[in-house]
């Protein structure tokens, strides 16, 4: 049997990555090839093409990358058509999964389609669910809300709860403050500065200013930043004097390790927001994109308040600190750090307020990624069969 995997950003890869190693563990026999980032690449998958140009976000962002776009759903398309695996699994980012879908599917319709995240239909444009329906065979998605957009189109769906909610283990933040000399007591600000271009450019600064305001004002509090894997060197290159007052991290196996030492945290929005929760620091999340983005997302497309999954799934109301667009400034940011820092009593009862709303995004039972490794290989077992009449 022989699968394909597609990943194209920072969390994609870690869920392919996670996928790839549940199948592994229970069809050993199976064939597996991809193409993705560093974390499918650790795990043996070697991508033929170069997936960096695909970490945009926003409409004008989009609309500038399109070539490229286009350009790497054609050769993703043919190196899936030259390989011919029996099932292919698109992982996150939408628009350039369904482009290369759509390729496949036109050339070789015996590959069965699987798209492990579906597009967000519960918060904006739910058109896009006859659209996914039309093209792949199987949606694997994290939140029961989305399988009734579905039904009229007579899509397969399989919810596999939050990934970055039911993967094993937390991270070891006894361990971490060891290994880099920081006190069990010491105050450690957690700055994750996002994971695409855009948002190094856009939102990163501010996040960083804060930090810097908060070291200021506490000289006692370790500043740690952990730029994920696919901006590290644009991290490094927009932010040369960093290392004279933060520490900077770029030890993906690490990541977590960060997140449980972390007293207070300042998240750039997206999957790692979860993850953060998960390990229990009180958070603060930022997030800024292009204006024409905004303007069309909130005038015509976005239906909720809040952008935190944490925020939206609990009532669409503010559990976790917001500083979105023209709010996203570094000084209120700053103070609502420090507010944690100087008062315990608040921040603990900052967690609470996570912890009870993050306990109604958890799912009862198997990790994710192992729910969607076993309907995969349940997809390649269809794959196998011969047609009837042959």
């Amino acid at each position: 049997m022989s699968l394909y995997l597609v990943a194209a950003e920072a969390s994609g890869d870690l869920l392919a990555r996670e996928v790839a190693e549940w199948v592994r563990r229970k069809s050993p026999g199976t064939e597996i090839n991809g193409i993705g980032g560093a974390e499918l690449a650790a795990a043996g998958i070697p991508s033929p093409i170069d997936i960096a140009p695909l970490s945009v976000l926003g409409f004008v962002e989009g609309i500038k990358a399109y070539g490229d776009v286009v350009r790497l759903a054609d050769a993703a398309a043919d190196d899936i058509c030259k390989r011919r695996p029996k099932v292919v699994v698109l992982v996150d980012s939408w628009g350039f999964m369904l482009r290369v879908a759509q390729r496949v599917r036109a050339r070789d319709p015996s590959i069965r389609l699987v798209k492990l995240i579906g597009p967000q239909v519960w918060a904006t444009r739910p058109g896009r669910a006859a659209t996914l329906a039309a093209t792949v065979d199987h949606l694997l998605c994290m939140h029961e809300i989305e399988a009734p957009y579905y039904e009229p189109f007579g899509l397969k769906v399989t919810v596999i709860g939050n990934p970055a909610l039911t993967r094993s283990g937390k991270g070891d933040g006894a361990a971490f403050r060891a290994r880099y000399n920081i006190g069990a007591d010491e105050p450690l600000l957690l700055v994750l500065p996002g994971s695409r271009r855009s948002e190094i450019v856009s939102v990163a600064p501010v996040l960083m200013d804060a930090a810097r305001q908060v070291k200021r004002a506490l000289p006692a509090v370790q500043v740690v930043v952990l730029p994920a894997g696919p901006i590290q060197a644009e991290f490094a290159q927009r932010f040369p004097d960093a290392p004279e007052w933060a520490r900077i991290n770029t030890h993906p196996d690490e990541r977590y390790d960060g997140m449980a030492a972390a007293t207070v945290a300042l998240a750039c929005s997206g999957t790692v927001t979860s993850e953060v929760a998960m390990h229990g620091a009180p958070m603060i999340v930022g997030y800024k994109t292009g204006w024409i983005t905004w303007a069309l997302a909130r005038g015509l497309l976005y239906k909720k308040v809040h952008i935190t999954l944490l925020n939206i799934l609990n009532g669409d109301r503010e559990i976790v600190p917001e500083f979105v667009q023209t709010k996203l400034k570094a000084e209120p940011i700053a103070g609502k750090a420090l507010e944690w820092f100087k008062d315990p009593a608040e921040r603990t009862a900052q967690q609470a307020r996570q912890n009870t709303a993050l306990s109604a995004l958890v799912r009862d039972g198997k990790p994710a990624a192992e729910i969607a490794a076993d309907t995969v290989l349940a997809e390649l077992q269809l794959a196998q069969r011969p047609l009837i009449g042959t």
